[in-house]
Protein backbone atom coordinates (compact mmCIF):
# COMPACT_ATOMS: atom_id res chain seq x y z
CA UNK A 1 0.00 0.00 0.00
CA UNK A 2 1.28 3.46 -0.92
CA UNK A 3 0.84 6.82 0.77
CA UNK A 4 -1.28 8.16 -2.10
CA UNK A 5 -3.77 5.32 -1.58
CA UNK A 6 -4.94 6.60 1.81
CA UNK A 7 -3.74 10.21 2.18
CA UNK A 8 -6.20 13.08 2.55
CA UNK A 9 -6.29 15.16 -0.63
CA UNK A 10 -6.82 17.97 -1.43
CA UNK A 11 -5.50 19.48 1.76
CA UNK A 12 -6.29 22.75 3.51
CA UNK A 13 -3.28 25.04 3.94
CA UNK A 14 -2.49 28.27 5.76
CA UNK A 15 -0.06 31.05 4.98
CA UNK A 16 2.54 32.28 7.48
CA UNK A 17 1.02 35.77 7.70
CA UNK A 18 -2.42 34.55 8.74
CA UNK A 19 -3.48 34.90 12.36
CA UNK A 20 -3.54 32.01 14.80
CA UNK A 21 -7.30 32.53 15.05
CA UNK A 22 -7.52 31.45 11.39
CA UNK A 23 -5.63 28.27 12.24
CA UNK A 24 -7.83 27.53 15.24
CA UNK A 25 -11.04 28.15 13.32
CA UNK A 26 -9.92 25.97 10.39
CA UNK A 27 -8.96 23.06 12.65
CA UNK A 28 -12.23 23.24 14.57
CA UNK A 29 -14.46 23.61 11.50
CA UNK A 30 -12.74 20.84 9.52
CA UNK A 31 -12.09 18.61 12.54
CA UNK A 32 -8.40 18.31 11.76
CA UNK A 33 -5.46 18.53 14.13
CA UNK A 34 -2.74 19.91 11.86
CA UNK A 35 -2.45 22.21 8.84
CA UNK A 36 0.49 22.66 6.42
CA UNK A 37 1.77 26.21 6.08
CA UNK A 38 2.72 27.33 2.57
CA UNK A 39 3.82 30.48 0.80
CA UNK A 40 1.65 32.16 -1.81
CA UNK A 41 3.62 30.15 -4.39
CA UNK A 42 2.70 26.87 -2.69
CA UNK A 43 6.09 26.17 -1.09
CA UNK A 44 5.87 24.31 2.22
CA UNK A 45 7.46 26.30 5.06
CA UNK A 46 5.99 24.65 8.14
CA UNK A 47 3.07 22.97 9.83
CA UNK A 48 0.85 24.19 12.67
CA UNK A 49 -0.84 21.68 14.95
CA UNK A 50 -3.01 21.60 18.04
CA UNK A 51 0.12 20.94 20.06
CA UNK A 52 1.66 24.22 18.89
CA UNK A 53 -1.24 26.11 20.48
CA UNK A 54 -1.43 24.45 23.89
CA UNK A 55 1.13 26.67 25.64
CA UNK A 56 -0.44 30.14 25.39
CA UNK A 57 -0.31 33.13 27.71
CA UNK A 58 -4.01 33.80 27.04
CA UNK A 59 -4.85 30.46 28.65
CA UNK A 60 -2.35 30.75 31.47
CA UNK A 61 -0.67 27.54 30.28
CA UNK A 62 2.82 28.86 29.58
CA UNK A 63 4.14 27.42 32.83
CA UNK A 64 6.82 28.70 35.15
CA UNK A 65 10.48 27.76 34.76
CA UNK A 66 12.41 26.12 37.53
CA UNK A 67 15.37 28.10 38.81
CA UNK A 68 17.65 25.49 37.24
CA UNK A 69 16.09 25.90 33.79
CA UNK A 70 16.25 29.68 34.15
CA UNK A 71 19.93 29.37 34.94
CA UNK A 72 20.73 27.56 31.69
CA UNK A 73 18.13 29.14 29.39
CA UNK A 74 19.90 31.39 26.89
CA UNK A 75 18.46 34.79 25.95
CA UNK A 76 17.82 33.48 22.44
CA UNK A 77 15.91 30.44 23.69
CA UNK A 78 13.87 32.62 26.03
CA UNK A 79 13.03 34.96 23.16
CA UNK A 80 12.02 32.04 20.93
CA UNK A 81 9.75 30.66 23.63
CA UNK A 82 8.16 34.09 24.16
CA UNK A 83 7.35 34.42 20.46
CA UNK A 84 5.80 30.95 20.41
CA UNK A 85 3.57 31.56 23.43
CA UNK A 86 2.64 35.18 22.66
CA UNK A 87 2.86 35.47 18.86
CA UNK A 88 -0.31 36.23 16.89
CA UNK A 89 0.74 34.95 13.46
CA UNK A 90 0.90 31.40 12.17
CA UNK A 91 4.61 31.93 11.45
CA UNK A 92 5.18 32.56 15.17
CA UNK A 93 3.80 29.23 16.35
CA UNK A 94 4.30 26.80 13.46
CA UNK A 95 6.91 24.05 13.39
CA UNK A 96 9.58 24.84 10.79
CA UNK A 97 10.94 22.27 8.34
CA UNK A 98 8.35 19.55 8.95
CA UNK A 99 9.07 15.95 8.04
CA UNK A 100 7.52 15.16 4.65
CA UNK A 101 6.97 12.19 2.39
CA UNK A 102 6.28 11.51 -1.29
CA UNK A 103 2.97 10.07 -2.55
CA UNK A 104 4.53 6.91 -4.00
CA UNK A 105 6.35 6.01 -0.79
CA UNK A 106 5.29 2.80 0.91
CA UNK A 107 2.89 3.17 3.81
CA UNK A 108 5.28 1.16 5.98
CA UNK A 109 7.99 3.78 5.34
CA UNK A 110 5.56 6.53 6.35
CA UNK A 111 4.78 4.75 9.62
CA UNK A 112 8.51 4.36 10.27
CA UNK A 113 8.99 8.11 9.75
CA UNK A 114 6.12 8.97 12.09
CA UNK A 115 7.59 6.69 14.75
CA UNK A 116 11.20 7.85 14.44
CA UNK A 117 10.37 11.56 14.34
CA UNK A 118 7.50 11.39 16.87
CA UNK A 119 5.00 13.12 14.56
CA UNK A 120 1.31 12.42 14.02
CA UNK A 121 1.06 13.56 10.41
CA UNK A 122 3.19 13.96 7.28
CA UNK A 123 2.63 16.53 4.52
CA UNK A 124 2.80 14.78 1.14
CA UNK A 125 4.94 16.59 -1.43
CA UNK A 126 5.13 16.17 -5.18
CA UNK A 127 7.45 18.40 -7.19
CA UNK A 128 7.89 20.55 -4.09
CA UNK A 129 4.19 21.23 -3.61
CA UNK A 130 1.78 19.94 -0.99
CA UNK A 131 -0.73 17.58 -2.61
CA UNK A 132 -2.02 15.88 0.52
CA UNK A 133 -1.42 14.96 4.13
CA UNK A 134 -1.12 11.59 5.81
CA UNK A 135 -2.34 11.50 9.41
CA UNK A 136 -2.83 8.70 11.90
CA UNK A 137 -6.57 8.92 11.28
CA UNK A 138 -5.98 8.09 7.60
CA UNK A 139 -4.10 4.96 8.65
CA UNK A 140 -6.94 3.91 10.96
CA UNK A 141 -9.52 4.43 8.20
CA UNK A 142 -7.47 2.16 5.94
CA UNK A 143 -7.18 -0.44 8.69
CA UNK A 144 -10.87 -0.55 9.61
CA UNK A 145 -12.18 -2.70 6.71
CA UNK A 146 -9.13 -4.95 6.95
CA UNK A 147 -9.70 -5.53 10.66
CA UNK A 148 -13.28 -6.72 10.13
CA UNK A 149 -14.15 -10.32 10.94
CA UNK A 150 -12.90 -12.65 8.16
CA UNK A 151 -15.27 -14.93 6.22
CA UNK A 152 -16.34 -17.97 8.21
CA UNK A 153 -15.19 -21.46 7.27
CA UNK A 154 -17.31 -24.33 8.59
CA UNK A 155 -15.23 -27.45 7.95
CA UNK A 156 -13.22 -28.42 11.05
CA UNK A 157 -10.40 -29.98 9.03
CA UNK A 158 -10.04 -26.81 6.95
CA UNK A 159 -10.01 -24.71 10.12
CA UNK A 160 -7.36 -26.95 11.71
CA UNK A 161 -5.12 -26.69 8.66
CA UNK A 162 -5.60 -22.92 8.60
CA UNK A 163 -4.67 -22.59 12.28
CA UNK A 164 -1.56 -24.74 11.77
CA UNK A 165 -0.56 -22.64 8.77
CA UNK A 166 -1.09 -19.43 10.76
CA UNK A 167 1.06 -20.75 13.61
CA UNK A 168 3.84 -21.65 11.18
CA UNK A 169 3.71 -18.28 9.41
CA UNK A 170 3.75 -16.30 12.61
CA UNK A 171 5.95 -18.37 14.90
CA UNK A 172 8.11 -20.52 12.63
CA UNK A 173 7.98 -24.08 11.34
CA UNK A 174 9.17 -25.54 14.65
CA UNK A 175 5.97 -24.56 16.44
CA UNK A 176 4.06 -27.41 14.78
CA UNK A 177 6.22 -29.92 16.66
CA UNK A 178 5.25 -28.30 19.97
CA UNK A 179 1.57 -27.45 19.56
CA UNK A 180 -1.26 -29.83 18.71
CA UNK A 181 -4.36 -28.28 17.15
CA UNK A 182 -7.78 -29.90 17.45
CA UNK A 183 -11.07 -28.46 16.21
CA UNK A 184 -14.59 -29.42 17.28
CA UNK A 185 -17.38 -27.59 15.44
CA UNK A 186 -15.20 -24.49 15.11
CA UNK A 187 -13.92 -24.60 18.70
CA UNK A 188 -10.12 -24.85 18.76
CA UNK A 189 -8.20 -26.68 21.47
CA UNK A 190 -4.44 -26.08 21.67
CA UNK A 191 -2.30 -28.51 23.64
CA UNK A 192 1.37 -29.31 24.05
CA UNK A 193 4.39 -27.79 25.78
CA UNK A 194 6.36 -24.62 25.05
CA UNK A 195 9.38 -23.05 26.75
CA UNK A 196 8.23 -19.42 26.69
CA UNK A 197 5.02 -18.11 28.22
CA UNK A 198 4.72 -15.54 25.43
CA UNK A 199 4.10 -18.38 22.98
CA UNK A 200 0.88 -19.16 24.84
CA UNK A 201 -0.56 -15.75 23.97
CA UNK A 202 0.84 -15.84 20.43
CA UNK A 203 -0.74 -19.22 19.64
CA UNK A 204 -4.08 -18.00 20.98
CA UNK A 205 -3.96 -14.88 18.81
CA UNK A 206 -3.05 -16.93 15.72
CA UNK A 207 -6.02 -19.22 16.32
CA UNK A 208 -8.45 -16.38 17.07
CA UNK A 209 -7.51 -14.67 13.79
CA UNK A 210 -8.29 -17.77 11.74
CA UNK A 211 -11.59 -17.69 9.79
CA UNK A 212 -14.21 -20.03 11.20
CA UNK A 213 -12.82 -20.25 14.73
CA UNK A 214 -15.59 -19.72 17.29
CA UNK A 215 -13.55 -20.13 20.48
CA UNK A 216 -10.05 -21.05 21.65
CA UNK A 217 -9.19 -23.23 24.63
CA UNK A 218 -5.49 -23.04 25.38
CA UNK A 219 -4.18 -26.07 27.27
CA UNK A 220 -0.50 -25.41 26.57
CA UNK A 221 1.92 -25.81 29.45
CA UNK A 222 5.11 -23.82 29.88
CA UNK A 223 8.17 -25.98 30.48
CA UNK A 224 11.23 -24.46 32.13
CA UNK A 225 14.06 -24.62 29.59
CA UNK A 226 16.69 -25.57 32.18
CA UNK A 227 15.07 -27.43 35.05
CA UNK A 228 12.42 -29.20 33.01
CA UNK A 229 9.65 -28.25 35.42
CA UNK A 230 6.25 -27.54 33.94
CA UNK A 231 3.76 -24.94 35.07
CA UNK A 232 0.17 -25.08 33.74
CA UNK A 233 -0.90 -21.83 32.15
CA UNK A 234 -3.85 -20.05 33.77
CA UNK A 235 -7.24 -20.56 32.06
CA UNK A 236 -8.12 -17.90 29.46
Amino acid sequence: MKVRDIMTSPVFCLQPTQGISDAIQLMLERRISGVPVTTAQGELVGIVTEGDLLRRHELGTVGAHSWLKDLFLSPGSRAEEYVHTHGRKVADVMTDQPVTIEPDARLSDAIDMMTVHHVRRLPVLQDGRVIGILARADVLRALLPLAAEPPVATDDDVIRQSVEAALERGLGAGIRDLVKVEVYHGAVVLSGAVTDERLVSATRVAAENTPGVTSVTNQLIVVGPFVGASVPTPPL
